[in-house]
């Protein structure tokens, strides 16, 4: 599974996951895309095929939303609410990268904790 991260997104959860993963492909979004809005964040991922992670329940999930009601690719996004306990997230982030199938996000929204 390819990953990006938005701006926001905890580092120490990046870190973590890196260490429990070395094989990880994740990209945090501000390292490729300057400046970008939720829409063109959505939009970048869609064609790089990578689900997003984020802290941004509100806001990007809404606008993942219109892209699958509009029939628009989305490789998927998981969100992540705060506060949050650190090692709960990163297992279940683990869980999710290391028994889904390629593709198996596509056009869905999920919540973590799982």
């Amino acid at each position: 599974m390819l990953i990006a991260t938005d701006e926001n997104f905890h580092h120490d959860i990046i870190r973590g996951l890196r260490r429990r993963l070395e094989s990880l492909d994740i990209l945090r979004v501000q390292d490729v895309l300057k400046e970008a809005e939720d829409v063109d964040l959505l939009e970048w991922a869609a064609r790089e095929n990578r689900v997003i992670l984020s802290h941004d329940v509100t806001t990007l999930k809404r606008y993942a939303d219109e892209r699958v009601e509009q029939g628009l690719p989305m490789a998927g996004l998981v969100l992540v609410p705060q506060p949050f306990t650190m090692r709960t997230i990163i297992e279940d982030l683990l869980l999710l990268i290391e028994c889904s199938s390629p593709g198996e996000m596509e056009g869905q929204v999920r919540f973590l904790p799982l």
